[in-house]
């Protein structure tokens, strides 16, 4: 299998120069992205990058991302992927902890971290500034060639339980969980697809390493950051085959008059990161009935994927089977446990790699039936214990979500002296005032049975959310 630098090249003379990416109105063939990576890859090199040397890129979405990923690959260097939404204290971990040797970023976020780049002594370069401009002025250099298995990107995980881990991925990971997630989602002819995933995200890093692998000459329509009014007229104006997004974004999106859209082209939205509350599913595809919502299951530490629903089976309420090469079994406790070749090599620096046997542990708590299909349960660390008996805050969510007037639901446990744990439970509304917390109150009581019901249920403008778009209960648990 080779590195992500000869995918790249093998693309190009695939398909050839076309209109590769739609990005805020403007189109970019695939023979200039290949083109300015060729330059940048040499301009990294003459500013001292060396093979192995880890490359930090804080972007949003834009078409500089994947070029340098792409150069940074070329130069046979290691990209770390920062989400431009972290604060300066956690890329100083990130930078610190990588030994990244210099971070291209962009103009906006020179003021959040410039100041970190001079205290640490990492040369920022900044798109769009001579920096930068003097990366693409440099002399083509050709792929320096890395063995699959060494590493290729380092991403950090969110951290929501101490500090953030480096995790460590070979070309051979990526290039793996990128093919399978591309053939298992795509159907000939739909080679249109949008997204705002940040692609500094490992799902939306494995979309990039996917499209690399495309049997058809994909077309990407990328939105700097999601913006739901926005994706609807891009998928709308652009005639979007395909989507992909958070659980999230699907909620935000019930938010806007749909109607008023023209999705007709539209045919999968393939969601995860995430669970993705049912109601939330049905009423999607109720209001665009030419699409599907299918979910998919996976983690950065797998390559962003593990499971995904086939097109043309029914929904079963699952994240789907395991896809081709990847073995999935369940430890005592029911924990996902995940063996294949896109699972990491390790944990960047630790004693504990993560990986035993080449079986990694993925904290999630599911459930296999009969013919092979994964539903997630719910996070074992999430995991409320109230008078002894089990409470999976997703089963809570759910059946909050169902009813008409709750967008989103988040539960947490709160410490209880009597009981251990106490079940409380924070609702964001579809329209202010669309129900009371004793409305709501009423409706569990109908609906869950007393050892799940929430003994309190907030009402909250908006639920909090991680930059990827994932429920933040580390933020939630400080307001209980």
């Amino acid at each position: 299998m080779p590195n992500l630098a000869r995918l790249a090249e093998a693309s190009l003379d695939r398909h050839g120069d076309y209109p590769a990416l739609c990005f805020e109105g403007a189109w970019h063939t695939s023979g200039e992205g290949h083109e300015r990576a060729t330059r940048i890859a040499g301009g990294l090199r003459a500013a001292g990058v060396r093979p192995s040397d880890r490359v930090a890129v804080v972007m949003a979405n834009c078409p500089e991302v994947s070029q340098v990923y792409e150069a940074v690959w070329r130069a046979g260097a290691v990209v770390t992927p920062v989400v431009f939404l972290v604060t300066a204290d956690e890329l100083r971990h990130v930078l610190r902890d990588s030994g990244a040797v210099a971070v291209v970023t962009s103009p906006e976020l020179v003021p959040k971290f410039g100041d970190l780049c001079r205290e640490l002594g990492v040369p920022a370069i900044v798109v769009g500034t001579p920096s930068f401009d003097a990366l693409l002025a440099a002399d083509p250099i050709p792929v320096v060639d890395r063995d699959p298995g060494e590493l290729a990107a380092l991403l950090y995980t969110g951290g929501t339980t101490g500090r953030s881990k480096g995790v460590a991925l070979s070309h051979a990971n990526l290039a793996h969980a990128g093919r399978v997630s591309r053939e298992a989602a795509h159907t000939p002819g739909l080679n249109t697809g949008i997204t705002a995933l940040p692609l500094s995200h490992s799902y939306g890093l494995m979309v990039t390493v996917g499209a690399m692998q495309a049997a058809e000459p994909p077309v990407a329509v990328l939105q700097r950051w999601f913006e739901p009014a926005g994706w609807l007229r891009l998928a709308a104006q652009q005639r979007a085959q395909t989507a992909a997004v958070v659980p999230s974004m699907i909620v935000m999106l019930l938010g806007q008059p749909l109607a008023e859209h023209d999705l007709s082209a539209l045919r999968f939205v393939f969601s995860g990161a995430a669970p993705l509350p049912p109601a939330a599913a049905a009423a999607f595809e109720r209001l665009v009935p030419s699409a599907r919502v299918l979910e998919g299951y996976g983690c950065t530490e797998t390559g962003g994927i593990v499971s995904g629903s086939p097109l043309d089976a029914p929904r079963r309420g699952t994240v789907g089977r395991p896809l081709e090469g990847i073995e999935v079994r369940l430890g005592d406790d029911g924990e996902i446990l995940v063996r294949g070749p896109n699972v990491m090599r390790g944990y960047w620096g630790a004693r504990d790699s993560g990986v035993t046997g080449g079986w990694f542990a993925t904290g999630d708590i599911g459930a296999i039936d009969g013919d092979g299909y994964l539903s997630i349960i719910d996070r074992k660390k999430d995991l409320i214990i109230r008078g002894g008996f089990n409470v999976y805050p997703r089963d809570v969510e759910d059946a909050l979500t169902a009813h008409p007037a709750v967008a989103m639901a988040a539960v947490v446990g709160r410490p209880d002296e009597r009981l251990g744990e106490e079940v409380v439970a924070f609702v964001s509304l579809t329209a202010p005032g669309a129900a009371t917390a004793d409305e709501l109150d009423a409706y569990a009581r109908e609906h869950l049975a007393p050892t799940k019901r929430p003994r309190e249920i907030r009402v909250l403008d908006q639920i909090p959310l991680t930059s990827v778009g994932k429920l933040n209960r580390k933020a939630l648990r400080t307001l209980i």
